[in-house]
Formats: C-alpha cells, structure tokens, sequence
C-alpha cells in the first residue's frame, strides 16, 4: 500500500484503535510492537505517523528534522540511517510505502 504524508498521520498513536507507524527512507513500518517508544508520551513519539528519516539520520529529535528530505546530509549520517533502516527492518514489518 503507497500511504501519502497525510495518510501516514492517521497512524500517529493517537487512535488506540490503529496501529502505530513510521516511514523511514520511503518504507512505512508497523512500530506498534514498540508502542512505549512510539506511542503518546513515548521517547520517539515525534517520530509516530511521520517520516523519520533525516531525524534519524541526524540523530535528532527536532520537529523540523522529522521529514522525509535527506539534501545535504554528510556521508556519516546517511550511514547512521542506513543502520537505522537495518533495524527497523530487523524488527518491525513493512506495511507500505510512502507515495511520491
């Protein structure tokens, strides 16, 4: 399934009745098995229904870093992201992708 921005929103852990997602590098995954780190309240819920990707390349928790966009990211952080893809494809499953 190809999920647009503001479809990925609706998966943002503020509906008990929905799963919990988070795109990261044009995947959509199902973190809800992680829902005390992605849920409301949770260490990583800025990341919940959105596009994660130069957030975790950056390492960072700003809400302007939480979008999908990778220009002028140094090659060491596209490496952290690529290690952050290997885990969350280790332990979440991919529901989707996200719609250009």
């Amino acid at each position: 399934m190809a999920f647009t921005l503001q479809q990925l929103k609706q998966y943002d852990g503020s509906d008990p009745s929905k799963p919990i997602y988070v795109a990261v590098k044009g995947q959509v995954f199902d973190v809800t098995a992680g829902k005390s780190f992605y849920g409301p309240g949770g260490s990583y819920c800025m990341f919940a229904g959105k596009d994660a990707s130069r957030a975790l390349a950056k390492m960072s928790k700003n809400d302007e870093d939480v979008i999908g966009s990778l220009d002028g990211l140094s090659e060491k952080e596209i490496q952290t992201l690529d290690d952050w893809e290997k885990k969350f494809e280790a332990k979440y499953p991919v529901v989707g992708s996200l719609a250009d």
